[in-house]
């Protein structure tokens, strides 16, 4: 037996050593990778993430306080979600002024805070808001302010991430290739990293917030969700301080390298705009023109249909401009991100349940603001590990095999979720003495689904960065991304008309007298939910069956970098 110990100590040893190569090549070397010029388009990145920090106020607010239907929160989700196809002719007004990109911040910073007062005056101050303007057309003044003021700096963060890979070291020898592909990777990762983050820090303030809220008065309820909205005001104040750091950053290095007696021209790329002096594209800027006052005057008439002809109107404008736009690319790579960006718009125009699913969730499953914080948690932290994780996986994978995955793994996880409208967690509570009731489901549903939902737009963000053409890159960014946020507008119509088909209604009380206007009505949930993990398994499925068949030679790009 003391023989066979020495064997036991070397296999023991090689299997630490093998958990710790894991854990170095997963975590720590992604550590080693970050460079200080990657701050500044994570700290706006950070301030999307943190935006969640007023999701759930929002959710019980609506529900307690107004008295919209799921549908028409689907129809303002598909308005509100038109912002982000205007990152198109903003990309290329990034790349037109680059040096001047972060006025664009500040503005977007302004909005936001615009958006986050009025919600805050509704909830803390109803009584004075009310005397201008109805509680609803508030409401949806500030649900439209908030994208339009996050497009912008996402626009702008998109081109910073670009501007923050060096391409030359200190001492002036450019890097190369493999090197650059590696930090572009590593930089959109992190940048999905921030996003998360941010999430992740908002789930453990809302857990204190919200401590000990489902026994509070209504009255202290509203000074809860009051102090939620007053915290909210950092978002637009940390994206400001990234841009100012960026500029900051920018002027450093070069008093570095001259007393190092660097050339400028050679440490010019690593600090500077990522390419050459860029012409306007009035192809872009004129159809952008015509698509904001196309979606205006099709938003302002009461025209039937308006919401499907502002769709079509602008799926063809976005796909016109891509047209053009994917001219500068050679035939193999315009053909490879023409299909990924195909596969990715459909992945994401696949519709939700909306509204109704949360307060199903609030009226039958008793979840409660802590507890969604708690999910929020969870979500967040292993979305963040997921990332990490699949970075190689995603890097040697096509984009067609990740969807695919993310298609099959997804239908999976939506069956616990329609399980328990028909029952599950009283049958699994009732074999386990309580343990496996609701919640548990629901947490153990959150920690495998999470880490999916960030994974997709990493390779195609990737594939941008390292190959779109060097003076247009924010200009590609903008113009795929409006293509796959237009995918977001079709999910929202496509909930609409779920909701349509299959109505869901929550009890909605007359604040004075406490009758019920109009009773809960979840009987048609299930019908809901069965049709969103349907479609869901089923359209991504033949896009990539469609796509990669099409001919011997036209496979989806894998993403090699």
């Amino acid at each position: 037996m003391n023989d066979n110990r020495p064997d036991v100590m070397r296999r023991r040893r090689k299997s630490i050593a093998r958990v710790w190569m894991w854990i170095d090549e997963h975590f720590i070397e992604l550590a080693r990778q970050f460079k200080l010029s990657y701050l500044p388009p994570l700290m706006v990145y950070m301030a999307a993430g943190i935006s969640g920090l007023t999701g759930i106020v929002g959710t019980f607010f609506i529900k307690d306080n107004l008295g919209l239907s799921a549908e028409f929160l689907a129809m303002l989700g598909f308005w509100a979600g038109l912002p982000w196809a205007l990152k198109m002719p903003l990309g290329h007004l990034v790349d037109l002024f680059w040096r001047w990109k972060f006025v664009l911040v500040f503005l977007g910073a302004a909005l936001i805070s615009a958006s986050l007062a009025i919600m805050l005056g509704l909830v803390g101050y109803n009584a004075f808001m009310v005397q201008i303007m109805r509680v609803e057309s508030w409401f949806v003044l500030s649900a439209l302010l908030a994208p339009a003021g996050y497009v912008i700096q996402d626009v702008v963060a998109d081109a910073m991430t670009v501007e923050a890979v060096p391409t030359v070291m200190a001492n002036g020898t450019p890097y190369d290739e493999n090197t650059v592909k590696l930090m572009h990777t590593t930089m959109q990762t992190l940048g999905r990293v921030a996003i998360v983050g941010g999430g992740i820090a908002v789930a453990i303030v809302n857990i204190f917030m919200f401590k000990g809220v489902e026994a509070m008065p209504e009255e202290l309820k509203l000074n809860v969700y009051t102090g939620i909205f007053k915290m909210a005001m950092i978002i637009p104040a940390i994206s400001v301080l990234g841009v100012t750091m960026a500029e900051l950053l920018k002027r450093f290095p070069f008093r570095k390298c001259k007393n190092r007696s660097i050339k400028y021209p050679s440490v010019e790329p690593t600090v500077g705009h990522p390419g050459q002096k860029v012409r306007p594209n009035w192809w872009i800027l004129g159809g952008s023109l015509v698509f904001v006052f196309f979606t205006l005057a099709m938003g302002l008439s009461r025209m039937a249909y308006s919401q499907e002809i502002v769709f079509a109107g602008s799926l063809c404008i976005v796909v016109f401009l891509m047209l053009r736009l994917l001219k500068e690319l050679n035939p193999q790579a315009r053909r490879n991100l023409v299909q990924t960006a195909l596969v990715i718009f459909i992945f994401r125009a696949i519709p939700g349940p909306g509204a109704g699913a949360s307060w199903w969730q609030i009226d039958q499953l008793g979840f409660d603001q802590r507890f969604m914080s708690m999910l929020s948690l969870i979500s967040g932290g292993l979305a963040l590990i997921g990332m990490i994780v699949f970075r190689r996986f995603m890097a040697e994978k096509s984009i067609a095999y990740v969807v695919g995955f993310l298609t099959v793994v997804g239908t999976i996880l939506n069956l616990p979720i329609i399980g328990m409208y028909y029952g599950l967690n009283e049958w699994t509570a009732s074999l386990t003495n309580g343990v496996v009731d609701a919640r548990f489901i629901a947490m153990v549903d959150t920690a495998l689904e999470s880490p999916l939902g960030q994974v997709a737009m990493i390779p195609m963000l990737a594939w941008i960065a390292t190959s779109a053409p060097a003076n247009l890159k924010a200009t590609f960014f903008a113009i795929m991304a409006s293509f796959t946020n237009l995918a977001l507008s079709l999910s929202n119509l496509g909930t609409k008309y779920l909701n349509q088909i299959f109505t869901v209604t929550r009890e909605i009380l007359d604040p004075p007298t406490g009758r019920i206007i109009l009773p809960a009505d979840y009987s048609e949930l299930g019908f809901l939910l069965i049709s969103v993990a349907g479609l869901g398994l089923l359209l991504p499925t033949f896009t990539i069956l469609l796509t990669n068949n099409r001919r011997p030679d036209a496979r989806l790009a894998k993403n090699t970098s």
